[in-house]
């Protein structure tokens, strides 16, 4: 009966910690998204304050980096608490996550908050481009090449990363 009840306290306590982990990896990667978002909302919206032309395509490209990015918080929620061998957590947080557009397509056709996500970012990935996309690669790039105008959303991202990778889970 003792060694029944130490077994059940010890598998208890490994089930805690083993949530508390993920719990903390979820948050970690939360926050990674959360950046991300972050980032490109700072890159659109300097763009559009320099060519207020590119306001609509502004607008539908950050739409699909979010859409990208939430799918990517509810497939990593997903995988670490049904399939964790699918999120490379010993890799950078930009790199947890490696699903191909088959996956991503079955992924969607789930009845579920990873199904819809996957719908919404699948489907941005098979549209059409808007038919400014060429101008606002171009401002884009333009922006990025000039580190000056980027310099303070730059370096909020970067630190927010590097913060973000120092976390450490049990």
């Amino acid at each position: 009966m003792k060694k029944w009840i130490l077994a059940s306290l010890l598998s208890s306590a490994a089930l805690t910690a083993s949530a508390q982990d993920t719990q903390c990896l979820e948050q970690k990667y939360d926050a990674y998204v959360d950046a991300s978002i972050v980032w490109y909302q700072d890159l659109t919206q300097m763009i559009t304050q320099q060519q207020p032309q590119l306001q609509s395509v502004s607008d539908w490209f950050l739409n699909g980096r979010k859409n990208h990015f939430e799918f990517n918080r509810q497939a990593v929620h997903y995988f670490l608490k049904n399939s964790p061998e699918k999120v490379a957590t010993d890799s950078g947080i930009e790199s947890w996550l490696r699903l191909d557009q088959a996956q991503i397509k079955q992924l969607s056709q789930r009845n579920d908050l990873l199904g819809k996500a996957a719908a919404l970012t699948y489907s941005d990935r098979q549209s059409q481009p808007h038919q400014d996309n060429y101008q606002l690669r171009s401002a884009l790039a333009d922006l990025l090449s000039h580190p000056q105008q980027i310099d303070t959303a730059l370096t909020r991202y970067n630190t927010s990363i590097a913060d973000i990778e120092a976390t450490q889970c049990p």
